[in-house]
């Protein structure tokens, strides 16, 4: 038998995110015209791939070659597999756990249940506690398929996983400025749905200026909440905001708004320490993610304060936030543990008055 020659190839890319090309950049150019370096262990793996089935279509006998099983995108764990996926960077609408789950998919169209934005962001924050590793093809324990579409048919509580092609379906396309957390950014690319299609769900703005969201989002290796340019890190043209279909108020979604509003209202109900508006130490420092540090940030930078940031200030606490509350404090003339770079109640009054 003739020794089969194997070349080393770029695999077409499922995914246009981040996620899946950073592993790619940093490998080292291969001799001219050969494309992209691989590690020896990687051009093992091709060879030992080739070797078994060339095997396993000897051992069928003659006929039509057998196609490869398509290599999951992360592993399937603790999900269940699901039947073939189409060509697309996600699965296909599907019901909840898959092809073997019960009771199939609704129609299109179907009756859709009402959620509060408070509650899509608490589904949504459910994933990335876990870190779901993404995958195309399998399930996560509560039914929802491990991609991006089916991360966001989690979070608004669908009766059934949605593609990308197929989310607009349950929604209203709406605009930039009334974008709200629990709403999505979708790209859907009609003309070849595996080139670039992805969605994210938003999760508030990261400043007044409108440049930045927090965005909640289903991305190899797992599941993941980052402060990403409007609309996307690529393509970001195409991505457009969509409103479900079945979201509904609440008191706390009113809050949201506040919180989320250019210029933040003082805090209500009695002042701490004497001192009006001001929450309390504990709303400030590593892990705090709420409306008071974004308005702390925003008064830092009105008061000249703010060049640690790279970006708008924020709800999430950061070493900006921290490097400008010190910088603050050093400008009062005070040292040591009264420049800790956390605001205390003196801080915050003269910070605001």
């Amino acid at each position: 038998m003739e020794t089969p020659v194997f070349e080393e190839i770029e695999p077409a890319g499922d995914c246009d995110c981040a996620g899946c090309r950073d592993p790619r950049r940093g490998l080292p150019p291969s001799p001219a015209g050969r494309g992209l370096a691989r590690p020896a262990a990687y051009r093992a793996l091709a060879v030992a791939t080739a070797t078994a089935s060339a095997t396993a279509v000897s051992a069928l006998g003659a006929g039509p070659a057998a196609a490869l099983p398509a290599a999951a995108h992360a592993p399937h764990r603790p999900g269940l597999p699901a039947a073939d996926e189409p060509g697309t960077p996600q699965g296909p609408r599907a019901p909840l756990h898959g092809a073997t789950g019960r009771p199939a998919a609704p129609p299109a169209g179907a009756e859709l249940a009402g959620i509060t934005r408070t509650e899509i962001i608490d589904r949504a924050r459910t994933w990335v506690s876990a870190k779901v590793p993404y995958s195309m093809t399998a399930y996560w324990s509560d039914g929802y398929r491990q991609d991006c579409s089916g991360y966001v048919s989690m979070a608004w509580k669908l009766p059934a996983n949605e593609w990308t092609g197929s989310l607009g379906t349950v929604a209203d396309r709406i605009t930039k400025e009334e974008l709200q957390p629990g709403d999505i950014l979708l790209f859907h690319n009609a003309s070849e749905p595996e080139s670039g299609s992805h969605v994210v769900i938003f999760g508030g703005w990261t400043d007044g200026t409108h440049t930045a969201y927090t965005a909640y989002e289903q991305t190899p290796p797992h599941t993941r909440r980052l402060d990403t340019p409007y609309a996307y890190w690529t393509n970001s043209a195409k991505y457009l905001p969509y409103r479900y279909k079945g979201v509904t108020e609440s008191q706390a979604d009113q809050t949201g708004k506040a919180a989320t509003a250019d210029v933040p209202p003082p805090a209500a109900g009695p002042a701490s320490h004497g001192v009006a508006g001001f929450p309390g130490r504990a709303m400030f420092g590593p892990g705090a993610d709420n409306p008071h540090v974004t308005r702390l940030g925003r008064q830092l930078v009105a008061k000249g304060f703010g060049a640690h940031y790279t970006r708008g200030p924020g709800p999430r606490w950061s070493e900006a936030d921290r490097r400008g509350v010190e910088a603050f404090q050093r400008a009062q003339g005070w040292r040591g543990g009264a420049a800790d770079g956390r605001p205390g109640p003196e801080t915050w009054r003269r910070l605001f008055s």
